[in-house]
């Protein structure tokens, strides 16, 4: 089965067909930069860094956009009670967010672009959308977006236009109460810069649909987010996305994660709020708990949905990650009479995970049967070993089982390296090693150069360095 991803604007499954082949145009909201990232925004960054190393696998060469917005109304409050300068404000969070993204073991994005940077490309976005009839400057300076001009607004959220002109109070500024900032004009004390129009700023909407088509062209493959952006931010985006160059869809497939929620104090739950005093940055939560963890805890239920996060939850979590872990245990020292049987079994057992997993990785990144094929073929190995299986065997279900769960992110094998005084367990060690280091001759013998490279990275990252000779490649505990 080809790779099927639902499509919040179609509302359905579609088959996934990018652009330009082998190629993925992957653009994601980032991060308000005004105080410090919590975990409802490491849910986000790991559900599309889970899509990102699935696409991966699967060979796609990914083109990773993560925005952060640096120019903002709570920015610019957040400096006047801290009597410093908005970016001095938003750098520092800028910097802490991808600190955290490192801890929390997600891929960097091919690029990060700021809002701060990228005035140039968001004044063009805006004098296209005047001078096509889609803007227009109101009697306060503002520059809005003409709702009304763009036929297919409503067409993410279901929204139209007459709702949601019943449900607002008319504006002296906007013709339209659906109509959206996309400049605004300078206020004492506001960062400003020139732009045709007046000083001013930009809006918040305009900020990514300028972002996405300066490093991704007018088309792009999928726009993520979550599912709290797909009104207004996400309507908003197609609209002057699709409006400034009459070029449509802005993006082919739309993709929403879930919300991040926790208990409330009845038998509800509630969404991460700061009156409620149930925001956990992300470095306060890393402190307590592994990432990995919460990978697991996160990716066990699909994207789509919001997730509850319990002391018990995270406990769950955090046996299951051991549990996988456990199955990379080296082999008895002895073979029993039941040996070759039982590497029959875990051969078939390996197989038939791989087969699971990728058939439900392909309907939708359908995580958490994927995450049991991989609980399946853990059990496989541990009853293996129970029965005398030997090393190579065990080796080769054991390489299967890190590879898959590598693909969505997970790094089994990160801290079970063997302790340089214990010579017995880097012996031990040694065959999975190997193993790996043949999977990646394979790949570079394929000319699959981003998986080679991407088990050479991973490898670095669990203390292995690999030197590539002119006679083949060799490696070494780092």
């Amino acid at each position: 089965m080809s790779l099927q991803i639902y499509n919040s604007l179609s509302r359905r499954k579609e088959p996934f067909e990018p652009i330009e082949p082998g190629k993925v145009r992957l653009y994601v909201c980032g991060v308000t930069v005004y105080d410090r990232s919590h975990t409802g925004h490491a849910m986000s960054a790991l559900v599309f860094d889970m899509v990102r190393r699935y696409l991966e696998y699967r060979g796609y060469a990914v083109r990773h956009v993560v925005n952060f917005t640096d120019v903002d109304d709570k920015i610019i409050r957040r400096c006047a009670e801290a009597g410093i300068s908005a970016f001095e404000l938003a750098d520092r969070y800028a910097r802490e967010y991808l600190d955290d993204m490192a801890r929390m073991g997600v891929q960097p994005a091919t690029l990060y672009p700021r809002v701060s940077s990228e005035i140039p490309a968001i004044v063009a976005m805006i004098g296209e959308l005047i001078e096509g009839g889609h803007a227009y400057r109101a009697p306060n300076g503002d520059v809005y977006f003409d709702a009304r001009s763009f036929s297919g607004y409503g067409k993410l959220s279901g929204r139209s236009l007459d709702e949601l002109e019943s449900g607002e109070e008319p504006s002296e500024a906007k013709r339209h109460p659906a109509d959206f900032a996309l400049w605004k004009a300078a206020r004492p004390g506001d960062p400003w810069w020139e732009a045709p129009w007046g000083r001013g700023r930009p809006g918040w909407h305009i900020e990514c649909s300028a972002m996405a088509r300066a490093h991704l062209g007018d088309r792009i493959d999928i726009h993520g987010g979550g599912n709290d952006l797909i009104f207004p931010h996400h309507e908003n985006e197609i609209a002057q996305s699709e409006s400034a160059r009459g070029v449509a869809p802005f993006a082919r497939y739309w993709m929403h994660n879930g919300m991040l929620q926790f208990p409330s104090g009845g038998s509800g739950v509630d969404k991460m709020s700061k009156s409620l005093g149930n925001v956990v940055p992300i470095g306060d939560f890393l402190d307590a708990h592994e990432a990995d963890a919460f990978r697991l805890f996160v990716l066990s239920s699909h994207y789509r949905r919001p997730v509850t996060l319990t002391d018990e939850a995270l406990a769950a979590a955090e046996k299951g990650l051991e549990r996988l872990r456990g199955a990379l245990a080296p082999a008895r020292p002895a073979a029993g009479e039941g040996a070759t049987a039982a590497e029959a079994e875990l051969a078939a057992a390996a197989a038939r995970a791989r087969t699971d997993f990728l058939r439900e990785m392909d309907d939708d990144f359908g995580t958490p049967a994927a995450i049991a094929a991989l609980f399946e073929l853990g059990k496989a190995l541990n009853r293996a070993r129970d029965a005398g299986a030997g090393v190579d065997a065990l080796a080769a279900a054991q390489a299967d089982l890190i590879e898959l769960a590598g693909a969505i992110g997970f790094d089994l094998a990160g801290g079970a390296r063997p302790a340089e005084t214990d010579a017995g367990a880097a012996d031990r060690a040694t065959p999975l090693v190997e193993l790996l280091l043949e999977l990646r001759g394979m790949a570079r013998a394929e000319r699959q150069w981003a998986m080679a490279d991407r088990i050479r990275d991973r490898m670095a990252e669990l203390g292995i360095e690999v030197v590539d000779t002119s006679e083949g490649s060799t490696w070494r505990w780092a």
